[in-house]
């Protein structure tokens, strides 16, 4: 059996883009990613996702090499963000009697993106496409991340295309499934992925998951990196929490400074913090930091810390931004601390405080405030507030 057939009659078919250096012109790729697309061969051809248009010639090579000349019966689409479906135009050329399957958004989203109408079958949930020696059954997770959003289920091969759901950030580095893969690469790019493109959806992620656990799933393909077997409880978990805002012990110290005064604070809180025996600290200049792996550790640990200096009557930019992204993703609990800086007429730790009303989080410690350059006099306050934090830890381990 060739390496890209997965399970028998479902073959790998998608490609690697490893020169993109922005996914949706935001996030950073240092590992690259996969775009994944999977035929299903009975005795009709379903073809599961396609790949980002710039590759439809890889994908086409990729098709050829399975089928040959051979045509597909079926488009399946799970999710319509262009990455998965602007290759649909090139294939319905080649293949012109494609028929294309979906639920009515995604259709309607066809028709809206690359003005093909028809021939299509619309499904609902539950609905089943029989390839003959293998079908097809379609279940809705709307807002996994986008609201056309479904899975496909192959019974007879126990194998769910998950389409993004359970997905992750990464190239596949030769191998295609996690046994073929070193897979400890890909965990922190999972986090990543998940904060930075679903972390807003947490509510329809529990959905979706309490859905699929009726499935006997021995087989996880998604549209972004490996496909699952050995690790499938693993990656489950991994999106329950994250999708459940559970961290785990362990502080992000968040900072921007302009001068040096603000991160003088933030080094010696992370300084008092490790002398209060916190391991777990990842410390963040928000002027310099990637913005999605400061993402992925506020997603992953349950405190976070965040100072800055007064700018222009408000929050110095590089905070403000972060806290834009955290609002927009709706995390419902953390612990919060925050210090902050000014010159003459102080803002930044007001709004601070603001921010921790508003987003409803429980408080820890009492806010610093430093009036113009760091001194030996702020070190007390440092050290009371990494108290505070360190005493929250052990209450919860005992």
């Amino acid at each position: 059996m060739a390496i890209t057939e997965i399970v028998p009659g479902i073959h790998y078919v998608g490609v690697n883009d490893r020169t993109t250096t922005r996914f949706e012109g935001l996030w950073s790729l240092p590992m690259g990613v996969s775009y994944n697309a999977y035929l299903v061969v009975g005795e009709k051809i379903a073809l599961i996702d396609t790949v980002e248009e710039a590759f439809g010639s890889r994908l086409e090579a990729n098709i050829r090499e399975v089928i040959g000349d051979r045509k597909i019966d079926y488009l399946v689409i799970n999710h319509m963000e262009p990455d998965h479906s602007s290759s649909i135009a090139a294939l319905r050329r080649i293949y012109p009697e494609l028929m294309i399957v979906s639920n009515a958004k995604a259709l309607q989203m066809v028709q809206g993106y690359y003005g093909i109408a028809a021939p299509s079958i619309e499904v609902k949930e539950g609905d089943t496409l029989d390839l003959g020696g293998k079908s097809l059954s379609f279940h809705m997770i709307p807002m996994v991340h986008w609201p056309e959003t479904m899975v496909t289920w192959c019974p007879e091969e126990q194998t769910l295309f998950s389409g993004d759901a359970l997905g992750t950030f990464g190239a596949l580095d030769g191998g295609i499934t996690d046994s073929q893969l070193d897979v400890d690469r890909y965990w922190d790019e999972m986090r990543r992925y998940y904060a930075s493109i679903v972390g807003k959806y947490g509510a329809p992620v529990q959905k979706a998951l309490k859905k699929l656990a009726t499935l006997p799933v021995k087989t996880v393909c998604s549209t972004h990196g490996p496909v699952w077997q050995q690790h499938i409880g693993r990656v489950i978990d991994l999106y329950d929490r994250m999708s459940r805002y559970e961290g785990e012990p362990g502080v992000v110290l968040a900072y921007a400074s302009m001068y040096g005064n603000t991160e003088q604070l933030a080094e010696r809180i992370a300084r008092e913090l490790a002398a209060e025996g916190v391991r777990q600290i990842r410390v963040y200049n928000l002027s310099y930091a990637d913005p999605s792996v400061v993402l992925r550790d506020i997603f992953r640990f349950d405190t976070l810390l965040v100072g800055g200096p007064t700018y222009n009557g408000g929050l110095f930019p590089p905070v403000g931004e972060l806290l834009d992204k955290l609002a927009a993703r709706c995390i419902p609990q953390r612990r919060f601390g925050w210090f902050g800086s000014f010159n003459w007429a102080g803002a930044s730790v007001r709004l601070l405080g603001e921010f921790a009303q508003k987003m409803k989080w429980e408080v820890v410690g009492e806010p610093i405030e430093m009036r113009q350059g760091y001194s030996e006099t702020m070190n007390e306050a440092c050290r009371t507030l990494a108290r505070c934090v360190a005493e929250k830890f052990r209450e919860k381990a005992e």
